[in-house]
């Protein structure tokens, strides 16, 4: 079982941002270099909601397929999903997941 606050502390030395977002009361916001990814408390620790994607304003804009291409969208702001930024993504979402894991 891991304690959120030294999940917290962890995440933060780690160089990810953390905040909240007014649309998602129930989950801490972390953000690096535009990408978000919500955390929620559980008996096992802070656990991330859903996968990482590109922070809009107060809004989380998700990975998605539009004709035939990858773009990320909240609601009708749709983004590009250049190859530069789907690389943030998934550094962003192994480097979380690894602060995540509790240390021995």
């Amino acid at each position: 079982m891991s304690d959120p606050a030294e999940q917290l502390a962890r995440i933060y030395q780690a160089g990810f941002e953390i905040t909240q977002l007014e649309l998602y009361p129930g989950a801490a916001a972390v953000v690096r270099d535009e990408v978000i990814a919500l955390l929620r408390p559980t008996p096992a620790g802070l656990e991330m909601v859903g996968t990482p994607g590109w922070k809009v304003g107060e809004s989380i804009a998700v990975l998605t397929e539009k004709k035939g291409v990858k773009v990320f969208q909240a609601k009708a702001i749709v983004l590009e999903a250049t190859p530069e930024r789907l690389k943030l993504v998934e550094s962003f979402r192994k480097d979380l997941s690894q602060v995540l894991v509790p240390t021995a």
